[in-house]
């Protein structure tokens, strides 16, 4: 009876033994768990860690494991989420194979796929350090990866490219189209003994250099497959007696393609930009699954600013291949490009680049009454196509024929006149027939707070000037006094009234314009200088444009617009300018052109009466330094106006754009 006890402390040390041992050994459903944790962070060597033996013998670490991560890897499977019910009744401890169905959902480069699979669970024995210890291992097969390729079948992936949206202009006139090309090409073998001339005649033909077709030929695989075809350049099918020269040269052969065509060249190259071959500095900051190596994206003008419409999106499909055929696993279908419809007229916008006449300029057109754009020009320019198909022929960069002036800010000089002047009449700090007393050709401030600076006027003149002898002359003395009578708060908030200081609402790259550096005047003379186009002043010849727009439409400042719709006409900013006063501002911009003594008289053409405001930006930083001059002229016709056109070239003088405007007036006759 005394011994009892301590058999009793013995049952009870092998019942807590027991209950330890029982309590340390997971179930199936948590072991199964924790395989599910391993697998949605994608740790795919601990996974097969938790293989079972009998899977071991059917596939090796590298099989299982590598075949996993590859396959996630390259069809960028994210987000996998693996659950399970749980069962409520507690688990046989006799069992030793247990059945877990279970769900897993993930997304993909094809879209979200999710499927049902079922995992068997088998208990085995193995060593764990010195002792034995029995637990639960997953019977592994492909299909966790997929069930479509459970029993081995090939997974694959394919990829349809989406057409690329065409740029057309107001009338349907293409500007960026999908045309038919020919790739023009050569099988190296058939080249022959003269190879070099043949070479060079070929090299003629496509307007290349022979260095760029040697490059070609001296490619690996052509190296190792000298009887295949070697493409060399893409040429437009329709260029007929050129392709027949080149394909009666025995090595020449060709093959049917597409390509990107822009029929007006040069004179809307800014305009539409162009697609380029994506650089991996690009691919850092594109969609990957989008874009890859291989890809062309647009660049500059309406390629680059509209690229997200006009490329649309490549399909992608995961499938399983069997000699059953095929299955599909994933699918996004492809999504081709929108087509861009444009308020641009380019036969104007052709004339307008025409008029130039290869010298450095920017010009914008815009309907004065709906605020559709009708012309962006910049001279000169390099022929998309030769970007993208290149030439032999060494391209003159003098004029900086890459740079897109119709994007950038410049000094307006006088043609921003009439915007002052309108902001002066609005807010009553002149009259419409109120004059100021002005003699002689300079004026300054009388306290002598500018030193030795003095505003200069065009012609002297002496005696009272109203604004509209001020226009008509381009009095430079009146609009600055003018500006020194309102608060420089008035001024500066009339101007961004105007559009200043904001972005500019256009689906085109355009810089935003100003009206000084900081968003103070740094004293009165800057702010004399800013009423007439000079000091810090900069803007684009669209807003330039656009600014015009409140005298045609009671005051209010229209949006430009450059992408077509059913309703076009659109405001920007109301009551820009008080209306009673527009007439009086287009009456004066009528005499600038008609006038003896107005500015722009060259202007004054038979048959179609012109108005607007020339200008003359100086660049220079100082008076009496000497600088280049840009020559301004803002233009538009007195009747049935339904163009506003803003222009700008470079090292002239505004007669010079004057002349030029008066030609391209008469010539869309």
């Amino acid at each position: 009876m005394r011994k009892l006890p301590g058999v009793l402390m013995i049952i009870a040390l092998i019942f807590i033994t027991t209950a330890c041992s029982n309590k340390d050994e997971p179930t199936a459903e948590e072991r199964f768990t924790k395989y599910i944790d391993l697998w949605q962070d994608q740790k795919f060597e601990e996974m097969y860690e938790m293989t079972a033996a009998s899977s071991k013998e059917h596939y090796t670490k590298e099989e299982a494991v590598d075949r996993f991560e590859k396959i996630y890897q390259d069809f960028s499977i994210k987000n996998v989420e693996v659950t399970f019910e749980k069962k409520e009744e507690e688990e046989d401890k006799e069992k030793t194979e247990e059945t877990i169905p279970f769900h897993v959902s993930m997304t993909s480069v094809a879209g979200e796929i999710a499927f049902d699979y079922e995992a068997t669970l088998t208990k085995e024995e193995r060593e764990a350090g010195d002792e034995t210890k029995e637990n639960w291992y997953v019977n592994w097969n492909p299909g966790f990866i997929f069930p479509e390729i459970a029993e081995g079948q090939e997974v694959g992936l394919s990829t349809t490219n989406p057409v690329r949206g065409e740029i057309y202009d107001r009338n349907g006139n293409g500007l960026a189209i999908n045309a038919e090309f020919l790739n023009i090409g050569v099988i190296p073998e058939q080249l022959g003994e003269e190879k070099a001339e043949i070479k060079q005649e070929i090299a003629g033909l496509l307007d290349m250099a022979v260095e760029d077709i040697d490059k070609k030929l001296s490619a690996g695989w052509v190296q190792e497959n000298p009887d295949q075809f070697v493409p060399l350049k893409k040429v437009p099918a329709d260029e007929t007696e050129r392709i027949e020269e080149l394909v009666d040269m025995e090595p020449v052969s060709t093959q049917a393609t597409t390509g990107r065509d822009y029929p007006y060249g040069e004179a809307a190259a800014h305009l539409t930009g162009y697609i380029r071959q994506v650089t991996a500095e690009d691919l850092e900051e594109l969609d990957d699954e989008k874009y890859h190596a291989n890809s062309m994206i647009g660049h500059g003008g309406i390629e680059g600013k509209m690229e997200e419409t006009l490329s649309g999106s490549p399909g992608v499909t995961i499938y399983a291949k069997s000699e059953e055929g095929t299955t599909t696993i994933a699918e996004t279908p492809v999504e081709h490009g929108e087509d861009v419809h444009l308020t641009i007229n380019a036969d104007l916008q052709k004339k307008i680049y025409q008029s130039y006449e290869g010298g450095a300029g920017a010009a914008a057109a815009i309907h004065p009454t709906t605020g559709e754009t009708l012309a962006m020009v910049s001279s000169p320019a390099i022929d998309p196509n030769l970007r993208i198909y290149g030439t032999n022929k060494e391209l003159d960069d003098s004029g900086q024929p890459s740079l897109n002036r119709s994007m950038y800010t410049y000094a307006p000089g006088s043609t921003i006149k009439p915007v002052t002047a309108a902001i002066a009449l609005t807010n009553g700090a002149i009259g419409p027939e109120e004059t100021i007393d002005i003699n002689g050709k300079t004026w300054a401030k009388e306290d002598g707070s500018w030193g030795n600076y003095e505003i200069s006027r065009v012609t002297e003149f002496n005696g009272p000037v109203d604004v509209t002898n001020a226009l008509i002359r381009s009095d430079n003395i009146f609009f600055a006094r003018t500006a020194l009578q309102m608060e420089q708060e008035t001024f500066r908030s009339g101007l961004e009234s105007f559009g200043f200081n904001q972005e500019i609402p256009i689906e085109y790259p355009v810089y935003n314009s100003q009206i000084s550096n900081e968003d103070t005047f740094s004293d009165d003379l800057l702010m004399a200088n800013t009423a007439y186009g000079q000091g810090q002043m900069e803007m684009s010849l669209i807003h330039l444009a656009t600014a015009y727009t409140p005298f045609f439409n009671e005051g209010d400042l229209l949006k430009p617009t450059i992408v077509k719709s059913k309703n076009p006409r659109e405001i920007w900013k109301e009551g820009v300018t008080d209306p009673q006063y527009n007439d009086v501002i287009k009456n004066a911009l009528r005499q600038v052109v008609a006038h003896e003594a107005g500015s722009a008289r060259a202007a004054n053409i038979s048959g179609i009466p012109l108005a607007g405001k020339t200008g003359t930006a100086e660049l220079k930083r100082t008076k009496d330094e000497e600088g280049k001059e840009n020559g301004w002229f803002v233009v538009y016709p007195t009747e049935n106006t339904d163009i506003v056109l803003a222009m700008m070239k470079e090292n002239a003088k505004s007669g010079d754009v004057v002349m030029q405007a008066a030609g391209l007036f008469q010539n869309m006759e």
